[in-house]
């Protein structure tokens, strides 16, 4: 029998996901990777499960067992909130809760991250409310936290910033790169398209990101929530320049709102650099590999 600590990762599928796997992997962890839909990979066991459906998490926990729980899973399209809002809590509220009572009735012991959003609205004062997708995930770490105090269950929340890196994302950084790629290839008009080139973002690696996630499964506080981010804020002017320093062609950069500073949300990862981590990656380096990416693997 492995001895090695069993961390289940939902979410395993999509952008932040497969790097998790890959990470953890490597650092050691026996992996069991869930998504909704089917996916294979030789190096960590797989599961098939919807986490709306509380039976059929319940089913699941029974069968890993985890040592450690690391929820990426969740809707993360704020367009999708808003036409969908009823599914948006019930992806990211509802499946977070009866991952946590399964929990609580099988392993109480389990270590759990719940990673949530930057996007998240201060409960106290609803006027900041801005979108079903941010009820949403606010919701999810009200109802984590809640399980933490009153069943003494050690749940931790991550709150990062804007993830990037090579894979599939809906991020600004891979439209930005599929876009180019096409242009490269004579695909598409050279002519890169931007809503505000002004606004200002504050983008970590999701690698970095993953490493995280791995120290605050280890060394994270009870009840604590930990921003992930880098600590700089750029704007997608600067993204775009760096993007224009990585390809031979020449493009025009049309912006809808011109001359406009667009205010960001403040995330600041203080508390877990104080637990020895720190972003290794600069954008550049992302920029590099997510072009890379998309150039090796074309739609």
């Amino acid at each position: 029998m492995s001895q090695m600590p069993k961390l289940l990762i939902t979410g395993a599928s999509g952008f932040t996901g497969q790097h998790a796997c890959n990470h953890f992997i490597n650092a050691g962890f026996d992996v069991t990777a869930v998504s909704r839909k089917s996916f294979r990979n030789g190096q960590f066991q797989t599961e098939l499960c919807d986490l709306t459906n509380k039976e059929n998490v319940g089913k699941l926990i029974k069968k890993v067992k985890p040592d450690y729980l690391l929820h990426l899973a969740g809707q993360n399209h704020v367009g999708q909130s808003w036409i969908d809002p009823v599914s948006s809590l019930e992806v990211n509220a509802m499946s977070t809760l009866y991952l946590i009572e399964a929990l609580r009735q099988e392993n109480p012991a389990c270590k759990v991250v719940i990673v949530g959003s930057a996007l998240q609205f201060d409960p106290q004062n609803i006027t900041t409310l801005t979108h079903p997708y941010s009820l949403s995930k606010t919701l999810q770490v009200l109802i984590a936290q809640s399980w933490g105090v009153l069943y003494n269950m050690n749940v931790v929340i991550a709150k990062p910033s804007n993830l990037i890196g090579p894979g599939i994302s809906n991020g600004v950084c891979s439209i930005f790169a599929k876009k180019i790629v096409d242009m490269e290839e004579n695909k598409a008009e050279k002519v890169l398209e931007v809503s505000n080139m002004h606004a200002k973002r504050d983008f970590v690696d999701v690698r970095d990101a993953v490493s995280a996630y791995e120290i605050l499964l280890t060394q994270g506080k009870f009840g604590e929530i930990y921003d992930i981010a880098s600590g700089n804020s750029r704007s997608l002017g600067e993204v775009i320049t760096g993007f224009k320093a990585l390809t031979t062609i020449d493009f025009e950069i049309e912006s809808k709102v011109k001359g406009q500073e667009e205010g960001m949300v403040e995330i600041s990862p203080e508390e877990i650099l104080k637990l020895g981590w720190k972003p290794v990656r600069s954008l550049k380096t992302s920029l590099e590999d997510i072009l890379y990416y998309y150039r090796k693997n074309k739609p």
